[in-house]
């Protein structure tokens, strides 16, 4: 690992204290042209005595401001200390997770993976504009019916088409020639450009595309295409749990990559990473933003330097050893789970490489997945399937009480 470091908590505390040293500070600095400010004291006591030891609270107290890239060009630089914080967790994430080349690549922690995808189709809608001077009625997304709502979303606010390609029941898998055909028809339609978003473990299934299937219908038909990745849910397992997979940047198939921190990682909610390469981000630049320094990049514009902060908190107390040792424990505890359920003869799908088991929905009395908070695929009665996530604060033993229960209700012996 190339910046994915170990620290102590002294370590953390003082790297954070620097940080914040390099930023503006509202108390004391003469800073009359910024419309922020630390949070108000009158309601946030900035001298209660927990913060001393607690510095990602101390940067949610200072409110750092983090508009624009800080890849890319210029920032403000009155947040010049948090702003090497965020870039830091982007060296991580892209280089040591995802196997970028360093400086190769563009991003930034967005206020969620829902943004982060559309700042994708964003980006890419764009590039076919000013590189190949498409217009928008000539480009279409690609994804899989599974794929998370938040691409229907921004296909909807960017005017461009959403082709949504039919999954198998079982498997969750796109199948090839289902994608040939919607690819023919869309281009009989007058599409001649193509977003691409495969998943790195959908939202209720965990499924993982492939993306060489993908790769092998746009070489095809000769089409010109850019492939995002929404590993928003799998980036922070998939990657340490297959470590042979060819979802990074050493595919050079893949142009950009979404991954939340707020889910397996733990960290507060708006913690969504955005990271493309080289090259694309330039297409979203809004020159309006005169007043911003470097002007902005980003769909959101403002958004909270602390979130940067708790990323790299939580990154640099495990390192990538104890990560994976996590991550390992998270795969046991599932396995064990598919096995009792095998046992019992329950059909579910689960890749082997995620923490979700979604199970069919025959097979659980509706009021034990109430109980349990079970999410359903519908909330209504065509509702097919439940799914259990194995997240950090599911342990063994509340496994074990569910499938007794199951057990109980089926009739079968429980477990001791």
């Amino acid at each position: 690992m190339e910046y994915w470091k170990k620290f102590t908590h002294s370590e953390r505390l003082k790297h954070i204290k620097k940080a914040l040293h390099n930023n503006v500070n509202f108390s004391e600095d003469p800073s009359l042209g910024y419309p922020a400010s630390k949070l108000d004291e009158k309601v946030f006591n900035d001298e209660a005595p927990f913060l001393k030891d607690s510095p990602v609270l101390q940067s949610f107290v200072a409110n750092p401001n983090h508009i624009g890239c800080h890849t890319f060009g210029t920032s403000e630089k009155a947040f010049k200390g948090t702003q090497d914080i965020e870039r830091e967790v982007l060296n991580i994430v892209a280089v040591d997770i995802f196997k970028a080349q360093p400086d190769s690549f563009d991003g930034y922690i967005a206020p969620g993976g829902t943004e982060a995808n559309i700042q994708a189709l964003w980006v890419y809608r764009n590039y076919f504009i000013n590189e190949l001077n498409a217009s928008p009625n000539e480009i279409a997304i690609i994804a899989s019916e599974d794929t998370h709502y938040s691409i229907p979303k921004g296909s909807n606010l960017l005017m461009i088409d959403y082709i949504k390609i039919p999954v198998d029941f079982e498997n969750r898998s796109v199948n090839k020639s289902t994608l040939e055909n919607s690819i023919e028809k869309a281009i009989t339609n007058g599409k001649k450009y193509f977003i691409i978003v495969a998943n790195m473990g959908t939202t209720m299934f965990g499924s993982v595309d492939d993306v060489n299937t993908y790769v092998a219908v746009m070489e095809k038909y000769n089409l010109p295409f850019k492939l995002h990745i929404d590993a928003a849910y799998g980036g922070f397992i998939y990657p340490f749990s297959n470590t042979n997979s060819d979802m990074s940047f050493n595919n050079p198939n893949i142009s950009s990559i979404t991954i939340d921190a707020h889910k397996m990682l733990q960290a507060p909610y708006g913690t969504g990473i955005f990271i493309c390469r080289k090259g694309l981000i330039e297409n979203v630049l809004t020159k309006e933003a005169e007043y911003v320094e470097g002007m902005d990049l980003t769909l959101c514009g403002s958004r909270s330097g602390t979130n940067a902060v708790a990323v790299w908190a939580i990154l640099a107390t495990y390192g990538p050893h104890a990560w994976f040792e996590k991550i390992s424990i998270l795969q046991m505890r599932t396995t064990w789970l598919c096995n009792q359920l095998d046992e019992l003869g329950i059909k579910y799908f689960r890749n082997p490489y995620m923490n979700i088991v979604t199970i069919k929905a025959e097979g659980i009395p509706e009021e034990l997945a109430h109980k349990f908070d079970l999410v359903p695929q519908k909330h209504d009665k065509t509702n097919q399937w439940y799914k259990i996530i194995v997240m950090g604060h599911v342990e063994v033993e509340d496994l074990l009480q569910f499938i007794n229960e199951l057990k109980a209700v089926r009739n079968v012996s429980v477990i001791s």
